[in-house]
This record gives C-alpha cells, sequence and structure tokens, in this order.
C-alpha cells in the first residue's frame, strides 16, 4: 500500500512531499471529477513527454496520491477536468496545464497566446468566454520543479529587531544592483548581488535594519503588458505563491536558485539585517475570470479559489481583475501554509501585505478587523512572532482603512506621507502660485507625535505606524521636487496610470534641468528633498525608506514605473557631488535617530508632568517660543512649529526639532523651559552636508534659513 493510501480520510500536505521510494502529491480542487499529476522531462518545453498519472484518492475535496519515482529535479504540472459552467463560476478543461500551487519552484514563463485560456480566444486574446477551447496548453506554461528543501543554515539567527530600532529600506532585488559597479556583473539584478559586500556595507552604512523586497515569489508579466512590448518589472501579478521569483537568481538551476534566496538571507542575518517580503495575496496573474487565463487556481476551482458574484463574474477589489476569497478555509490554509513556509523554510523576518484589506473582507466585502485570516495570522505561533506590515487599503468600496488593523499589525501610513509632502511642497506651491498661506500645523504636528489618533487604540503605540514619504509607488522622493504632474508616456498607457494626487511641486521648473534661468532652483530642491528625509527619520513611528532616496535618485517623473526594467528603474550609482552629499545627510539622519532613544518611543506622548519643575513630555511652541494654543494649530499662516521630545525623564537626552515651513529666513525663539539651559545645534537642513555640533546656545532667538528643519539637543542644569 502507497503511503498516500494508508490513511484515506487524513490527505497527505498539500504539494509534492518526498518520501521513500518517490513522492506524496496532493492538491485542492473540490469541484473538479478527476485530477492528474503531469510528469515531465527537464528539457521538454512542448510536452511532448509528458506522462499523466491519475490521482485516485480524494478527501473533502483534496485529491491526492503516490508517485513512484519522483524526486529533486523532477518537472511537473496538472491537468482538471469537471463541470464547464461558467455562469456558476466552474470552468474546467483538461486541455489547460495547471501549476501546483503549492509548487516549491517554477521554470520557464507564461508565453501568451490563445492555448492559456480556458475559453476560446483568437489571436487578439479576444473571443467568447462562454465556449470551452479544445487546444492544449502544455507548449505555453511554464512547469513546477520538485526541489530538496535541506539547506545548512549554520548558525542563522534572525536579528529580532524591536520595531522602535527599525529602519526599514524598501528595495526591488533586480533595480538595486543591475547598475552597480562593485557588483560582478554575473550577479547584477539577483538575489546573490544584493547581499554583496559592497551592498551590505552600503545598508549598514545608512543605518538600514531591514530591507523590504518588493515581490520575490514567482510572478509573470500582464498579457496587455507584454503585447506593449514591456514586462511587469515590479511583481506584483502572482504565478506561485511558494516558490522564488527564479529570474532574479544567478543561475538556471531551480534548485540553486531557490539556495541563493536562503544564502542571500543568511548573509544578511549575519550582519543584522532582516528580510521582509512585500506579498500579494490579494489577486494572482490569472486575471479577471470571465475572460482570464487558466494557469492554476482557475482550472482547480475557481469558484473556491477567488471571489464571484451570482453570475459566476469576478468581484475586483484589487483593480487587476479578480480576489482571492480568503472566506474559503482552503484559501486561507493556502495563504497561511505559504507565509509559514517563508518563515520556516526560508528564514524571513516578516511580510508587507499588499491591499491587505482585501484579505479581511467578509461574508458581506466589508473588511472586518476580525476576518478569520487575521485572526489565525495573530495567534499562529509562527506567524504572530514576525513583523506585519500592512498596507490598509483596496480599490473596492471603503477600501481605505488606514489605522483599523488589528495588533501585532504595523501600517504604511499614508496620512505621514500626505501631511508631510503637504507642509514641504504642496502648501508652498500653493503659496507661489497666490492661492492660500497654508493647511495650519495640527496635522504634521500629529503626524511627528506618531499618529496617536490613528493607532492609539488596542494599545498598538507610535511602531504600529510606518512612516514614509514616498514608496515604488510614486513619486521618488527627488522627483517630488523636481515635477508637478506625472509622466508616465513610456508606460504605453496614454499617462493615464499613475496617481494624480502626487502632492508634488516642482519648483517653478518642471523637470531636472533649470539652465541657466534660475541657477538657486536645484539648491532649494535639495533642501526640500532634505527637508522630506529629515521628517520620515525624526518622527516617532517606524521610519522607511524608498530605496535610492538617500542618494536622491529619480524616475524622470513616471510616478508608477510598473513595467520599466530598464534605467528609468535601475539605480545609477555613480554618484555626483550633491549626491554624496544627500548621502551623507541620510546617513547622519539614521544615526542621530539612533543616538537619541527619544526619537524611538515605543508608546505615545501624553503631554503629563514628568518632574515636579513642570516640564511634560512632548511639548509645543510657537516661532516665538510660547506654548502652542488652540488659535495657532488651526491658523494657515503658521508656518513654524518647534517639537520639544523631554528625554530626561527617562534618562536620556532631549531633543527639540525646529520646523519652519516658510520661504523666507526668520528669526525663532527657542524656548525656555524649566531644568533646560541650553540648546546644541546638531542638524541644519539648510546644509548640504552636516556639520560638527554647534556651541550651546541659551533658549532665546536665533535666525534660520527659509524651508528649514533644525535639530537641538537640549541640555539640562546638571
Amino acid at each position: 500500500m502507497s503511503p498516500a493510501t494508508r490513511l484515506r480520510d487524513l490527505p497527505p500536505t498539500l504539494g509534492m512531499t518526498l518520501v521513500e521510494g518517490g513522492a506524496e502529491f496532493a492538491v485542492y480542487a473540490g469541484h473538479a471529477d478527476s485530477v492528474e499529476v503531469c510528469l515531465y522531462d527537464a528539457d521538454d518545453l512542448d510536452g511532448s513527454s509528458e506522462r499523466r498519472l491519475p490521482l485516485t484518492e480524494r478527501t473533502h475535496g483534496i485529491w491526492f496520491g503516490f508517485l513512484p519515482g519522483v524526486g529533486p529535479g523532477q518537472r511537473y504540472a496538472l491537468r482538471a477536468d469537471g463541470p464547464w459552467r461558467p455562469a456558476e463560476g466552474l470552468r474546467y478543461n483538461p486541455a489547460k496545464l495547471l501549476l501546483d500551487p503549492y509548487a516549491r519552484a517554477i521554470e520557464g514563463d507564461v508565453a501568451w497566446t490563445p492555448e492559456v485560456f480556458a475559453h476560446r480566444v483568437d489571436e487578439r486574446l479576444k473571443g467568447d468566454d462562454l465556449v470551452r477551447s479544445p487546444t492544449d496548453s502544455a507548449g505555453s506554461v511554464p512547469r513546477c520543479v520538485v526541489v530538496d528543501g535541506g539547506f545548512d543554515w549554520g548558525g542563522d539567527a534572525p536579528p529580532h529587531t524591536p520595531l522602535a530600532e527599525t529602519v526599514i529600506y524598501e528595495a526591488h532585488v533586480r533595480s538595486l544592483t543591475m547598475q552597480h559597479p562593485e557588483v560582478p556583473e554575473h550577479l547584477r539584478g539577483t538575489y546573490a548581488g544584493l547581499c554583496h559586500p559592497s551592498v551590505i556595507a552600503h545598508l549598514k552604512a545608512l543605518g538600514v535594519t531591514a530591507v523590504e523586497l518588493l515581490p520575490v515569489q514567482a510572478f509573470t508579466s500582464e498579457p496587455e503588458v507584454v503585447q506593449r512590448g514591456l514586462t511587469n518589472h515590479w511583481g506584483y501579478n502572482t504565478l506561485g505563491f511558494f516558490a522564488h521569483h527564479a529570474r532574479y537568481a544567478s543561475t538556471t538551476d531551480p534548485q540553486g536558485a531557490l539556495e541563493e534566496f536562503k544564502g542571500m538571507v543568511r548573509l544578511l542575518h549575519a550582519e543584522g539585517i532582516e528580510v521582509l517580503l512585500d506579498v500579494v495575496y490579494n489577486h494572482t496573474a490569472e486575471q479577471s475570470g470571465r475572460v482570464g487565463a487558466s494557469l492554476s487556481w482557475r482550472g482547480l476551482d475557481n469558484r473556491a479559489y477567488y471571489r464571484l458574484d451570482e453570475r459566476g463574474q469576478d468581484i475586483d477589489v484589487t483593480g487587476c481583475g479578480n480576489t482571492l476569497d480568503l472566506r474559503h478555509a482552503m484559501v486561507c490554509k493556502m495563504v497561511l501554509d505559504s507565509l509559514r513556509y517563508w518563515v520556516n523554510e526560508c528564514h524571513v523576518d516578516g511580510f508587507r501585505f499588499d491591499l491587505a484589506v482585501a484579505l479581511g473582507r467578509g461574508q458581506n466585502d466589508d473588511y472586518d478587523p476580525n476576518h478569520p485570516f487575521l485572526v489565525a495570522l495573530r495567534t499562529d505561533p509562527v506567524l504572530s512572532r514576525v513583523k506585519l506590515i500592512a498596507e490598509p487599503w483596496d480599490v473596492g468600496i471603503h477600501g481605505w482603512r488606514t489605522g483599523q488593523f488589528p495588533p501585532p499589525f504595523a501600517e504604511w501610513n499614508d496620512r505621514f506621507r500626505d501631511s508631510v509632502r503637504t507642509f514641504w511642497l504642496d502648501d508652498l506651491k500653493a503659496q507661489a502660485a497666490g492661492h492660500h498661506q497654508g493647511h495650519g500645523v495640527r496635522e504634521l504636528a500629529t503626524r511627528m507625535a506618531g499618529s496617536q489618533d490613528l493607532f492609539g487604540s488596542r494599545d498598538r503605540g507610535p511602531v504600529a505606524s510606518v512612516n514614509f514619504v514616498a514608496a515604488h509607488d510614486g513619486f521618488t522622493t527627488s522627483d517630488l521636487t523636481r515635477y508637478n504632474s506625472k509622466h508616465n508616456g513610456p508606460n504605453g498607457e496614454g499617462n493615464r496610470d499613475g496617481s494624480d494626487n502626487n502632492r508634488s511641486w516642482n519648483h517653478g521648473v518642471e523637470g531636472p534641468d533649470t539652465g541657466l534661468a534660475d541657477p538657486e532652483v536645484e539648491e532649494v530642491r535639495r533642501r526640500s528633498v532634505r527637508n522630506l528625509l529629515g521628517s520620515t527619520l525624526l518622527a516617532t513611528g517606524v521610519p522607511m525608506l524608498n530605496a535610492g532616496d538617500e542618494f536622491g535618485r529619480s524616475q524622470s517623473g513616471n510616478n508608477n514605473p510598473y513595467c520599466q526594467d530598464n534605467p528609468t528603474s535601475w539605480f545609477s550609482w555613480g554618484l555626483e557631488p550633491w549626491q554624496q552629499d544627500l548621502l551623507a545627510t541620510t546617513r547622519f539622519l539614521t544615526r542621530l535617530r539612533a543616538d537619541h532613544p527619544v526619537l524611538r518611543q515605543r508608546t505615545f506622548f501624553t503631554g503629563r508632568e514628568v518632574h515636579e519643575d513642570g516640564s511634560t513630555d512632548l511639548a509645543w511652541f510657537d516661532i516665538e517660543g510660547e506654548p502652542m494654543e488652540n488659535g495657532r494649530w488651526e491658523d494657515p499662516s503658521t508656518r513654524t512649529l518647534q517639537m520639544l521630545l523631554n528625554g530626561a525623564w527617562v534618562g536620556h537626552a532631549s531633543v527639540l526639532v525646529v520646523l519652519h515651513g516658510s520661504s523666507d529666513p526668520g528669526k525663532v525663539t527657542l524656548p525656555a523651559v524649566p531644568g533646560l539651559t541650553a540648546y546644541q545645534l546638531l542638524w541644519d537642513s539648510t546644509d548640504e552636508r552636516p556639520g560638527p555640533p554647534g556651541d550651546p546656545t541659551p533658549p532665546g532667538p536665533v535666525e534660520v534659513g527659509p524651508t528649514c528643519i533644525r535639530v537641538y539637543r537640549a541640555t539640562d542644569a546638571t
């Protein structure tokens, strides 16, 4: 009796499990009439070597069986037969080769031909979604590959960096090193390239504690992108939730590629750097169900894996054509199994969940913070112990949910992004055009203090707020200061893609070249960049840097380069003097943050008295050094704010952050506070490069430059 048939009421683990003499295999296909495993020779591209092995055992919708002789290196895929009733969401077609949802490696890519569609289409991939296609797709789809999960991890130990001490660096594996002169050419754009000593040295000097990698799970390009002669560069189009993206490996061997990924994690861990994965469990590469391809889940059980309406059509809250249905137990299990695989087998340290609201939509399609999936994450003994970061929105109704995820989730804080951009850029742009004076400073102060209005409930603390001003999706920080509007023409979508709400300001000249008309424009732009980065790294919460912003990387005004696998997205490491200055500034700011615990609070400030002299843990002052009053908070003419973070009560230095948002120089009165005798200037954003600390100065008036941040260390009488 084969191992798979010993207990018919208990199927084996889903996917391919190597055992003595072969492998046990199991897959969920709840409405199928039959499922076959198709085995292929390693060099078979057209399917001519196909051998079909039917799965004869079935329990609770899971088909399983023993596959004799199957071992590492075996190429395989699936075929499933069953009812063809599109109006009921059932789209079985045995002519279509399907990927194993649990495959640990995927070799090859999708060829976007009519054959990969379960319904009949023409060469333009248009047709009748009600008519089943008879053509075989074996020559147009990738193969799953059996790999050995063993790996010598040595003494690998996850850094477990506390969130309060975390600095996240959001990066793309390929873009980061494709043009890095110190990375050997054959390693550029790969997992091995990302952990090259020169890259690690850059990350450590920058003060990065965690790299957050854009999708590295196997993905493919959308057919419409391929038809435009482009590719999906970002990877938000998943083809396999358990498989690494093979193209990011320096080797073509699937086993070696998996080991290269694990080796990258091991080397980063050895340097104290965590690895976070940006994961896309909200939709898949099969796109819209009624007109999309049949590559895996749709052919196995369309009605189970996807959210469908009463007509069998996809409910799309992702903007990508389909939505995985995590209300279904087997789909929820697949995602949880995938997450545990990346933690247990690949040692990653956490996840950023793309369009996370889609994962928490319940039976009535509304977001539910107590959705079974979210509860499972919070209670799972493995997953509840790693970093969980939500992108707290999707494109469905009531999709913006910032601040509404349960602990221990942290969240991308779009309110921080928007308020900081507004203060340093959008308000000044409006003023330059003679429109208004500003929005006041209450919103900015709330964000700088940790966004308690969003994350104050359920004891989440300011570490629930991931603070950022730029990310992969949108302008780079430098481009925020160079462009008033997006320039996405190369994407081939008529400049209709990408956000129009950028809150950017070109400082009077669109684009990078100012010519000789106004030689001060670039200087002012660079100061604006320093203000944006300074706000991010000085604010309470968890800072996230968009990779390359530390040296002013530009994407030529493209705020959605998802399909630009070229120098638009690739980093140029030949830094000009101003870029070297900016890099020095960013490094200084991360060190400043690390050196001053008062900038890294785990709990919210309350304004409570912390000393008998009446001083409070956090105090706000206006330009004249007087405590902020209600009228000043809302006054649109208020453009200067002083934030005093009292560290003395917890045994640390106090810090004064002066935010001067006026385009004119000014006189700011440093506040006279009981117990504080002097202020020592540590950083002034008007300086191109950080200088040595200034001499202590007593409370009182000081001259400041236009639109700048100043950071002072406050000293007490002792």
